[in-house]
Order: C-alpha cells, then structure tokens, then sequence
C-alpha cells in the first residue's frame, strides 16, 4: 500500500544509496522506478528489497538494454529476464528507449555498445522497431513504453521528423510514449535549434496527446562544448519550463524524476518531487508564451 499521497503521480528513480531512507521514512510518491537489467539476476538482496519496495510504491521497470532500433534482432537472454521479473513483480509500467544498443558479434555472441545510440527516423526503422516492440508486448503480455533518446550524434538517413516517427510507433503498435524532456532540451541545445524551451515546446505539440504514458524529468550537464545527458543535477529551469508547458497541452502525466549520478541527499530528490508535484496540481488552462528571441 502507498504510505502516503502528498506527490501523487510523482515518482523518483529509485538508487541503491537510497534504499534505506525509502524503507526507514516511507515518503510520499505516487511510484517508484528501477533500472530493470540491475534486477535480473534472481535471489539476493537486491531482488528481496526491490520485492519488499514494490509492497509499498507502485512499481515501474525501466529497461535501457532492450535495443528496440538494433537492426540485428532482440536479445533473447535479456527479453527472457525481463518477462521473469515482469512476471513476478508485476509493475504499472514497463519501458525501454527507441535506440539501438547491440549486434551479434563476430563469434555469435552478443556485442553490446554500452550505450543508447540513436535511429534513423525512416520507413525501415519504424517497421524495425514497430516489430521488436510487438515481440516485446506479446512476450510480457503487456503494453510497452518507448522512450525518445538524447543523442550525441545525428544520422543522415532521417525521412521524418522525431515526433512524427513516434506517433506512427505508437499508432502501429498501441505501444506508448514515455516522454523524456529533458531529453528534447538537450538535443535542441546541442543542434543549437534556437532557443531550447521553443524547439521542445513545438515537439511535444507534434505528438498525439493521447500517447504519453510518462514523463521524465532530470539534470543535465552543460559545462563542456556537448551539452550531456547525465542526469546528474536538479532539473534545469528549461525543463521545468517545457514540464508546465506539457502539462498544459497534456494535462497531468505520471512524472518521474531521474537522477542517477552524483546522487544528492535524499531530501533533494524528494524536494523536485514536490516540485513537480506542485506543477501537477495547477490549472491546465494557462497558455504557453514562447520567449521573446534576441534581436
């Protein structure tokens, strides 16, 4: 049972460091979300908290290993543990990342890259993904999240844009939209696409209203010439900024807010869940003004 409600549709992901002031204090969150592939392995402590965590928060499992955009199938060891966990703990949510992230290798074994690597928006990686996303839903059961990437490089293969590829996706296999914004910021400052908040506004205007499952707030890190997905720091003011816009357009969407490196003191983490939680409980009536761009 959830020990409280005063963030509701509000969770934090939800890191080892912070494992006993989530059991200890037992705050106020709509859910709580997990890295899934930290939790295949069956028995040990790791799976018995996440058990005794899943007792008092609704559950959801985000995966960052599925490889849906990888032009060399699914992986079927991975697809295999997540349908186990799945199983046993039966979250509200099930999500993965529209990107490629592995191959066969050389010798047949899999080769991983270690990381999210982005798609091409085409005909052939939408039918691509359309069906590693329905391999998926059929092999869970269930209905599966698709997560748009931050991307530090940019294909040249693109026939749509972004969110016309993602409403396809959606359309094609009844799968939904897991909506990172700070994602969109990101990418619009590091394809310096004007002003940020106006270049993610207009994207989340391009996308069925209906498709978002969830939202995804984080930090990034804008210190070098490459702005950084690293979800290391408070959500930037951008962000909040484009969150209120998405809510406007939206309404209130679950909202989770990711913070996976540099962890803060867990008080932090639960300060931007009231944050967003404050967002949440206010009018959606309120128009978005673009920012007035320089002369």
């Amino acid at each position: 049972m959830n020990p409280g409600s005063a963030t509701p549709g509000v969770g934090i992901g939800w890191r080892a460091p912070h494992a006993k002031d989530l059991f200890q204090r037992r705050p106020a969150l709509g859910f709580i979300e997990v890295h899934s592939e930290n939790f295949f392995p069956q028995g040990g402590e790791a799976r018995a908290a996440l058990r005794a965590a899943a007792e008092l928060y609704p559950l959801s499992l985000h995966g960052v290993g599925l490889g849906l955009g990888s032009a060399g199938g699914l992986d079927p060891w991975h697809l295999d543990h997540l349908a186990e966990l799945v199983a046993e703990l039966q979250p509200r949510h099930v999500s993965d990342h529209a990107a490629f992230t592995h191959g066969p290798g050389p010798d047949g074994s899999w080769a991983h890259a270690g990381d999210l690597l982005p798609i091409g928006f085409n005909p052939t990686s939408l039918a691509l993904m359309a069906r590693h996303v329905d391999q998926v839903q059929q092999r869970l059961g269930r209905v599966l999240a698709v997560e748009n990437i931050s991307a530090c490089l940019w294909r040249d293969d693109d026939e749509m844009d972004e969110p016309a590829f993602f409403n396809a996706l959606t359309r094609a296999t009844g799968c939904r939209l897991l909506l990172d914004l700070n994602n969109l910021v990101v990418n619009a400052l590091n394809r310096e696409a004007g002003d940020p908040v106006t270049a993610a506004c207009a994207w989340v205007d391009a996308i069925d209203a209906n498709s978002v499952d969830e939202i995804h707030l984080a930090g990034h890190d804008a210190s070098g010439p490459l702005v950084v997905d690293d979800h290391g720091s408070a959500v930037s003011e951008a962000v909040w900024a484009v969150y209120r816009h998405t809510l406007g357009r939206l309404g209130p969407v679950p909202t989770l807010i990711e913070w996976d490196t540099a962890l803060p003191e867990f008080d932090t983490l639960l300060q931007e869940a009231r944050r967003a939680a404050a967002c949440l409980q206010q009018p959606w009536s309120t128009p978005w003004t673009p920012l007035p761009q320089a002369a």
